[in-house]
């Protein structure tokens, strides 16, 4: 097995269960295929840990294993099953049948990511390196995803894996039905991190009306329909997802006299809404990512405080915005102080009552902070 020796002291760290070692901080990049496996050593030559390699990513080697491994193949196939009995042992099934079996690092698999549509698995790749690590993963997944079965699965960027992937299926969330297409949108049809947040705002939304800025499929909007608001907009520059939404709304049998959608870039809408002075008494913004990269955060920076001061110049006084980042590299401290700051342009005052972050299925472990991505911060405005 292939040797890369470490030019820092990291030992500690990787056996405290850092799963990334970057490329600086290893004495030499020897020239090694994508997916080796590879002994991690100390500058002294003493062994820390097994990982894989890849020949391109500043992330040269993902650790599998603080120690030695014997068998790669029964250590994934463990590991998946470990991972989703977790989720069988957290989740109701009969109300909940979409959710992501492995998170990556946090599930000792670093560089996969499955969620399961159904019997319909999903899979993303974090580089060249994981894809060829777990290349022929798809001929392990129907054994270990027993007692679920699993008829399909699909590569997120490289087509279907095995078996039959439909173009169009319903899943289940909290008892409510959504559109599926995991064969063909990029997040097949429903953001699985936000489940427990979309729950937050149902119970909360009871006599409310209820604004969902980039509200893709209506997620937020289907849990606080069924909540008991008095009316939801939903937003989004997508038609497509807009008219998905729509058919959520009616395949749950609610009321679309009460749902509005706007086919808008929210900060438009949201600009336009201001200058008519209209508002809402729950808002809900969850944007896509505005830091993909340490490089872009300045321009995030901008672009996080201009929402929020929009997003808090449409809630009613004494109402709740519910607002979301989903970049790493935007932490939860700046979340809260872009809240406070847009607060303050605003003239108006934020009150955080709680931060929350994804759902069960999504877990965060302390040995890696960059798992910890997804923010929500609720709050009253006054």
């Amino acid at each position: 097995m292939p040797t890369v020796k470490l030019a820092r002291k990291l030992d500690r760290a990787i056996r405290a269960g850092a799963p990334w070692i970057f490329r600086d901080a290893l004495s030499a990049s020897p020239r090694l295929a994508d997916g080796e496996i590879v002994t991690v050593q100390t500058s002294a030559g003493q062994p820390v840990a097994t990982g894989f390699w890849d020949a391109r990513s500043p992330i040269a080697v993902r650790v599998i294993e603080p120690g030695p491994v014997d068998d790669p193949e029964a250590l994934i196939n463990a590991r998946l099953r470990e991972a989703l009995a977790r989720r069988l042992a957290a989740l109701d099934l009969s109300r909940t049948n979409a959710f992501r079996w492995v998170h990556g690092e946090a599930d000792r698999l670093p560089g996969l990511h499955l969620d399961l549509y159904g019997d319909v698995a999903v899979a993303r790749f974090d580089g060249r390196g994981a894809r060829a690590f777990y290349e022929g993963i798809e001929a392990r997944l129907a054994d270990t995803a027993k007692p679920l079965k699993v008829r399909g699965a699909i590569d997120r960027e490289g087509g279907i894996l095995f078996g039959r992937v439909p173009d169009a299926m319903t899943i289940r969330e909290n008892g409510l039905l959504f559109e599926a297409a995991p064969g063909r949108a990029s997040k097949g049809g429903l953001f699985l991190d936000q489940r427990e947040n979309r729950e937050c705002v149902e119970r909360i939304s009871n006599g409310r009306s209820v604004l969902n800025l980039f509200g893709y499929t209506g997620g937020f909007s289907l849990y606080a329909a069924r909540g008991g608001a008095a009316s939801t907009e939903t937003v989004d520059v997508s038609r497509p997802a807009l008219a998905a939404a729509r058919r959520n709304f009616t395949l749950n049998n609610f009321r679309l006299e009460r749902a509005a959608f706007h086919a808008a870039d929210a900060f438009e809408f949201l600009e336009g809404a201001a200058r008519r002075r209209k508002s809402w008494d729950l808002v809900v913004s969850d944007p896509p990512s505005f830091a993909p990269g340490k490089a872009s955060l300045p321009a995030a920076h901008r672009a996080y405080f201009r929402l929020h001061r929009l997003a808090l110049s449409v809630t009613a006084p004494g109402g709740i915005l519910c607002a979301a980042s989903c970049s790493s590299h935007f932490r939860k401290e700046d979340l809260l102080q872009s809240l406070a700051e847009a607060a303050r342009a605003s003239g108006r005052r934020f009150e955080v009552t709680e931060v929350r972050g994804a759902g069960c299925d999504h877990p965060v472990v302390a040995a890696f902070p960059e798992g910890d991505y997804l923010k929500s911060a609720i709050g009253r405005v006054h």
